[in-house]
């Protein structure tokens, strides 16, 4: 089990005795490192405990450091809620910095970033991406940029435990999963096991053709990287300029993907996880590409097959196509007749051709509607009413002119 190693620095009178304390996370006593009171608020409350700064990491698997100031008066938190600072004020009120044990303490050091904000009754600072292992991170709360008056400064420091030296961590899931893919295939979406680290990702993934041979830059890389917030789902998207007729990257180095031919999609054990330890094992993904799709998605060719009533049978909605694992389940919900959410779970299944959606209270007998918004995708991008790429000889099909579209069913 990791550990939170703390100290607090501040100027005591001579003799004073300096506390640090070793907490364990998780299902011991969340660690506190007290500080002096901070001075009284301009308000006639002082604070009713010294400012203390509390660290822990986020519990939804990002692995994201969160700094606590806890023991503010009523007025400062109300205070806070209220402000539009801007992120170079709050890092003059709170800042969090992060370096290699002993240097967080260099003036040059930037601080990090990341959000601020009130909760119940403390302030908290979450961390833009995940802890490193190994390294330290030192909070500096000034009390005088709230106050206005003199106050000592609030200084906490945290060790981050070392890397599990084992790996754990792999590649669960690739969508699309089907064995076929039109060659103007638009993402793959690359699931892990466990929260990732971020950084040089695509060294890390590989294109290969039947002979091996690796496709020349596939994918559109983006410095960011995108990923999902847990940081467990990575979106690579197959460069558009290699997709689209008539622009310069296709017609001068050719698609990604042609028609006939049977690729690989590998992802090496170099990959890092969230606390930088390589995979367990590389993942491979072999698939062939078919033909191109360019038709603009059509719910009018989808199969409808409801459930009986009474029951919590799954309602499912059968594609004529593949489509989009990550767009697809968030783009349809489903309502009564006079228009009233209807609350469940849906999914995909079958390589992503059915969509499922299990009620949280049995059905009704009567009519039920789906709402689609038309941003909906299949696997190459195209959407309700508009393709991805338009053939700028071929005329243009006439766009969808509303957000959505709807779908009537009954329950019987």
């Amino acid at each position: 089990m990791s550990r939170l190693q703390t100290q607090t620095k501040k100027s005591v009178p001579q003799g004073a005795i300096l506390v640090a304390a070793l907490i364990t996370l998780g299902a011991s006593l969340p660690f506190q490192a007290c500080k002096r009171a901070a001075p009284p608020e301009p308000s006639s409350s002082a604070a009713p405990h010294p400012v203390s700064l509390r660290w822990t990491l986020d519990q939804t698997g990002s692995n994201k450091l969160l700094v606590e100031v806890q023991g503010l008066g009523a007025a400062s938190l109300d205070r806070l809620r209220e402000s539009t600072w801007t992120p170079a004020e709050w890092q003059r009120l709170l800042s969090v910095y992060a370096g290699r044990p002993g240097s967080t303490s260099d003036p040059s050091l930037p601080p990090m970033l990341g959000t601020y904000r009130v909760e119940s009754n403390v302030l908290l600072f979450e961390s833009h991406f995940p802890v490193e292992p190994e390294a330290e991170y030192r909070a500096l709360f000034r009390p005088a940029a709230l106050t206005g008056e003199a106050g000592e400064p609030v200084t906490s420091v945290y060790q981050s435990p070392s890397r599990n030296s084992s790996p754990t961590t792999i590649v669960s899931h690739v969508y699309p999963s089907a064995d076929v893919l039109p060659e103007n295939l638009l993402k793959f979406y690359v699931h892990f096991s466990a929260p990732m680290s971020r950084g040089r990702i695509y060294d890390h993934i590989h294109l290969r053709d039947s002979a091996g041979k690796e496709v020349e830059l596939p994918f559109l890389e983006i410095d960011e990287e995108l990923w999902d917030p847990a940081m467990t789902r990575l979106t690579l998207i197959i460069d558009p300029g290699r997709i689209k007729r008539g622009v310069r990257p296709l017609e001068e180095i050719g698609p990604v993907l042609e028609a006939g031919k049977s690729y690989t999609l590998a992802i090496n054990s170099a990959s890092k996880d969230g606390v930088g330890v390589p995979l367990k094992q590389s993942f491979e993904k072999t698939f062939k590409a078919g033909p191109s799709d360019r038709e603009p998605v059509d719910p009018a060719l989808w199969k409808t097959q409801p459930p009986p009533s009474g029951t919590l049978e799954p309602l499912s909605v059968i594609f004529p196509e593949p489509m989009d694992n990550a767009v697809t389940p968030r783009s349809i919900r489903v309502t009564s007749a006079s228009g009233d959410s209807i609350d469940g779970k849906a999914g995909l299944e079958d390589q992503e051709r059915r969509w499922t959606f299990v009620p949280d209270n049995p059905w009704r007998r009567g009519g039920y509607k789906f709402v689609i918004q038309t941003t909906i995708e299949d696997l190459a991008g195209n959407n309700i009413g508009k393709a991805f790429d338009v053939d700028k000889i071929e005329p243009m099909r006439k766009r969808h002119g509303s957000s959505t579209v709807t779908l009537a069913f009954e329950v019987r």
